[in-house]
């Protein structure tokens, strides 16, 4: 073979490897266009945009739990809360709009002294929880006292009784100031079926403001 005939020999060779080179390098960046824009998308969900953050960040009750509202409750003015968690637990307190809260001087006194047992008495115990009593959502839980006038304050839901606030007892201040959460006043587990009844019959926290701000 001739010296030019080598030479274009080699030129040829060198041509068709630049080639093969440039196909495999285009095939790469589609590749690596994937993996950034996977990149640049986990960053978002790891490093929100400042400007898509609530300026209020949600609480503990809005974060765990769910908020239902049980208006006029045996009685009018009678509004309570019922917070449930995912795990079934019903936590019981005094809505915002309760009458009680109207009252001059606010909540003075609680007394868990009512029915036929003193509810603060109760002691759950063990994974089977022990001693704790069924009541029915109009069973009465306690009692909160203003200086002009008192009022019972109920289940709202069919289910075992496992503990009530009794720090109330010694600091009834505390449903004046935080009801809806150091001042909560008891944790009650329905079952299932009996939690679907009573849901029915509940406001949501929407449902709730809209007919408490057009009362």
């Amino acid at each position: 073979m001739s010296n030019q005939s080598f030479d274009e020999s080699n030129i040829l060779e060198t041509k068709l490897q630049d080639k093969i080179t440039q196909k495999q390098i285009s095939k790469r960046v589609p590749d690596f266009d994937q993996n950034q824009v996977a990149d640049e998308e986990l960053h978002k969900l790891l490093l929100p945009d400042v400007r898509d953050l609530p300026l209020i960040p949600p609480s503990s009750i809005e974060t765990n739990f769910v908020s239902y509202f049980a208006p006029d409750f045996i009685k009018p003015g009678h509004d309570q809360y019922v917070y449930r968690h995912a795990n079934g637990l019903c936590v019981i307190g005094l809505a915002p709009t309760h009458v009680a809260f109207k009252d001059g001087g606010g909540i003075t006194a609680v007394d868990f002294n009512v029915g036929k047992s003193d509810r603060s008495g109760i002691k759950v115990t063990g994974k089977r929880k022990k001693n704790a009593q069924h009541f029915e959502s109009n069973t009465a839980l306690c009692k909160v006292c203003t200086q002009d006038a008192f009022y019972i304050v109920r289940c709202c839901v069919k289910g075992s009784l496992l503990e009530v606030n009794d720090k109330l007892i010694k600091q009834p201040e505390l449903l004046n100031s935080s009801a809806d959460r150091e001042g909560y006043i008891a944790i009650i587990m329905p079952k299932p079926a009996d939690w679907l009844k009573v849901k029915a019959s509940l406001l949501s926290l929407e449902e709730y403001k809209k007919m408490r701000e057009g009362s």
